[in-house]
């Protein structure tokens, strides 16, 4: 049985396809951080799941997701 992790509107992921759930105000002070969600950006492979003020960033196989679900909350919903 697949399991999936909501990131939050409607949009779900199939929980294998996670590499890492970031926190996005603290990781996007670091330069390599900034550079990663840059070149995703400009390859097309950033997707917003919301257009509110994001608080984390899922790193999948084929995109990142950008949502305003926190990593606590993504942390629960994947157990």
């Amino acid at each position: 049985m697949k399991k999936y992790l909501y990131l939050g509107s409607d949009v779900s992921v199939h929980s294998g396809d996670v590499i890492g759930v970031f926190d996005i105000e603290r990781t996007s002070v670091q330069k390599s951080v900034n550079e990663y969600l840059s070149r995703c950006q400009k390859s097309g492979q950033i997707y917003y799941v919301s257009l509110d003020m994001p608080k984390s960033f899922v790193v999948c196989e084929e995109c990142t997701y950008i949502t305003n679900v926190g990593t606590n909350t993504l942390k629960k919903r994947s157990r």
